[in-house]
């Protein structure tokens, strides 16, 4: 079932997501990249479409090369587009971001250049699945223009615990609320853990962006972004970390005890163990430090076997 969003439909292709989709996600992404291929269609297509959509956003909130108010300015037109799709809006913006670019980085310059393709492909997904993406993707928005126009000589600072959380929240939090609900699309064997998913959903998304902020706290740094409040001590964060990581783990496991299809565990169940990978990996040496494509490998292969023999909950972090 396709609609217009005010853009010329085309079919949804028969062999699922389109090509151009599909690089576009491997040039903007690394665990997702890894994560959305395990999906099976229609919800692969779902996700892909989400994830290149919350990505512009995400360009659009770190612009290195804009200032605070581009910044605010471009991630409202952003969000006045998807309240409102229409080709000629969607060429205008990716126009404008190619004249005059936010980031550095190749890949996420591609995806702001082909936003017209990226809605394109919107306009073929199911009416319901779009309005979870559009809505969710605009909350999202709004938090992250929220925490923009604090920004102060460039540079934003998390006051505490609690702000920590309200931006894990605005950024990722509504990301797992997302995904739960494309994930119950048309899922009934799943309703009866409906209640159960969504209480957990939030933590899920939150405590993987929490493990990528002391990831990479070094680099945020260095491009204004101070998300590590200095008032909080590093035992205390790591401890938050792994308990968020724990209620992801949770998360997981009730998706295959509830008997979800091996994709679903594996899309869920994938960024939790290199999250928890990582976690070690920088408690031990710090931010900066990274898994080895090798140790990747390793974990690929141990859930693979782990959901031919339906026992992925065994592998998960307590």
């Amino acid at each position: 079932m396709s609609h217009t969003l005010g853009i010329p439909v085309r079919a949804a292709p028969a062999t699922g997501t389109p090509p151009l989709i599909e690089r576009l996600l491997q040039e903007t992404s690394r665990t997702f990249a890894l994560t959305i291929p395990l999906l099976t269609e229609p919800t692969r297509y779902e996700v892909t479409v989400a994830y290149l959509l919350f990505r512009v956003a995400d360009t659009l909130e770190d612009a290195t090369l804009w200032g605070r108010e581009r910044k605010l300015a471009e991630l409202e037109r952003l969000g006045r587009l998807l309240d409102n799709p229409g080709q000629a809006a969607a060429a205008s913006l990716a126009a404008d971001w190619t004249a005059d670019p936010p980031t550095e980085h190749q890949g996420y310059r591609w995806l702001l250049a082909e936003l017209p393709a990226v809605m394109s492909s919107a306009a073929t997904l199911t009416a319901d699945a779009w309005r979870l993406i559009a809505t969710h993707t605009s909350r999202t928005i709004r938090g992250m223009a929220s925490f923009v126009a604090r920004e102060e000589g460039g540079a934003l600072r998390l006051r505490d615990l609690a702000d920590l959380h309200a931006y894990c929240y605005a950024v990722a939090g509504i990301v797992g609320e997302m995904l739960t609900e494309l994930f119950l699309l048309g899922r009934p064997a799943l309703w009866p853990e409906g209640g159960a998913l969504r209480a957990d959903a939030a933590t899920f998304g939150e405590a993987l962006q929490l493990v990528n902020i002391l990831k990479d706290s070094a680099t945020d740094s260095r491009e204004g972004r101070y998300y590590l409040p200095p008032a909080l001590g590093r035992d205390e964060i790591f401890a938050v970390a792994r308990r968020d990581l724990g209620v992801a783990a949770a998360y997981c496991r009730r998706l295959e005890r509830v008997g979800a299809d091996r994709g679903l565990v594996g899309f869920t169940a994938l960024p939790v163990l290199l999250a928890r990978a990582s976690l070690d990996r920088v408690e031990e040496r710090g931010a900066g430090g990274k898994l080895t494509r090798d140790e990747v490998t390793r974990i690929v292969a141990e859930l693979q076997v782990a959901l031919e023999r339906r026992a992925v909950s065994a592998l998960l972090p307590a």
